[in-house]
């Protein structure tokens, strides 16, 4: 074999080397950009709330998937109030599939003190303001057992987030899942039966 043609060999293998690497180190790149992001997989972790700093009537907000999940602790009043205005309710018990299991009851929890949900109204996506005031002092109205308010389309829900008869919107606000890990610390977006 000639000398030209054992250096074009060279060059030809050189070339197609020095190809090679930078094909890898483009790709390489490239295919990392596909995987999620540290924040997109945060994204849809459960997240931890520790809610022991809350005193009764006040509430609080954490983000889980990027939705506002709102932790209120209620007071014995607000729990004991709940029955009252049940016939004004759509759906008082529960019935339509907003929450897990353990909260298809009159306070939609697991621990009546603490209401855990997801702060997004189910008419349009909006989200309701806090009317924790009963009576005339909420400037809804003089039979107004407390709640919260959606200002979009005027939307009312309780204090255990379930929706008022003849409103827009048409179920009550949903139940994320949760557990309690201690007496003040709750774990929103996962429970004993599944991961969500």
């Amino acid at each position: 074999m000639s000398d030209t043609l054992k250096e074009r060999r060279r060059l030809l293998i050189a070339s197609s080397s020095a190809g090679a690497v930078a094909a890898a180190a483009t790709a390489v790149p490239f295919v990392a950009s596909l995987t999620p992001s540290e924040r997109a997989r945060a994204a849809g972790a459960p997240v931890e709330a520790e809610v022991g700093k809350l005193a009764p009537g006040e509430m609080m907000t954490v983000e889980w998937r990027g939705k506002p999940v709102w932790i209120l602790r209620r007071t014995p009043e607000m729990i004991a109030g709940l029955e009252a205005h049940e016939a004004r309710l759509a759906d008082p018990a529960s019935g339509e599939q907003q929450q897990p299991g353990y909260a298809a009851n009159r306070h939609r929890s697991i621990n009546p003190e603490y209401l855990v949900v997801i702060g997004i109204c189910t008419h349009l996506g909006c989200s309701p303001s806090e009317k924790f005031a009963s009576g005339a002092a909420s400037g809804i109205g003089a039979d107004w057992p407390g709640g919260f308010l959606c200002p979009c389309h005027g939307s009312i829900f309780d204090l255990a987030g379930r929706v008022f008869l003849s409103q827009p919107a048409p179920t009550n606000l949903e139940i994320p899942p949760h557990k309690w890990l201690s007496g003040s610390l709750v774990l929103i977006g996962e429970d004993d039966s599944t991961t969500a």
